[in-house]
């Protein structure tokens, strides 16, 4: 179900944005996909970005950097993404967990005007979607420790996410399903002979 946050209004569609937020496992880079392939939007991952402007991965950033330097990259790189949509790129953007919890980043997106969509779900089927995630690429996400320290941060972060302009359930859910409700309850508007390309 598509819940519009308490104590916002419906607005007209965006400056052709969207910024899907969640914890890790919500599926917002599968959604962001889905959703910029209805639109005929490009669809990009923040971390990615951050990734090559900083010529190593998030992992390694985490690991060689601290997380307080990973911080200031996924800073640098949102200033620089949100800028090329005031000059008209069409974008699905996900965010990385911890980016939105950013009160800085928070701030530069609201005053960028882009629409937010948490997407949540059960603590423990996120759980379920990270481990098997990570089993998959092999893989260890910087912060994914054991279930309960999981639940803790989730728990930590929510208040945070609970901020964006809609809330968006994904539990149990279809991934183009999801993206439809979004494209129809955020009133978007998609663009005829064009597809989604990831950037």
């Amino acid at each position: 179900m598509f819940h519009r946050q308490a104590g916002t209004t419906r607005r007209p569609p965006g400056p052709g944005a969207v910024i899907l937020i969640g914890f890790m496992g919500a599926g917002k880079s599968s959604v962001g996909g889905a959703l910029a392939r209805q639109m005929g939007w490009t669809f990009e991952d923040l971390d990615e970005r951050i990734e090559r402007r900083n010529g190593r991965k998030v992992q390694e950033i985490f690991r060689d950097l601290g997380e307080a330097e990973f911080r200031r990259a996924e800073h640098e790189a949102l200033k620089e993404l949100l800028k090329g949509l005031r000059e008209g790129a069409e974008r699905v953007i996900a965010l990385g967990g911890g980016a939105f919890v950013q009160k800085r980043n928070a701030r530069l997106i609201e005053a960028g005007g882009v629409p937010t969509v948490f997407l949540d779900a059960d603590v423990d089927e996120l759980w379920r979607r990270c481990r098997s995630q990570a089993e998959q690429q092999g893989t260890e996400r910087p912060l994914l420790g054991g279930l309960e320290g999981f639940r803790e941060l989730y728990e930590k972060r929510r208040p945070h996410y609970m901020k964006a302009s809609w809330r968006q359930e994904t539990g149990g859910k279809n991934i183009e399903g999801i993206a439809e409700e979004l494209v129809q309850a955020l009133g978007l508007r998609r663009r005829e002979g064009r597809r989604g390309e990831k950037q």
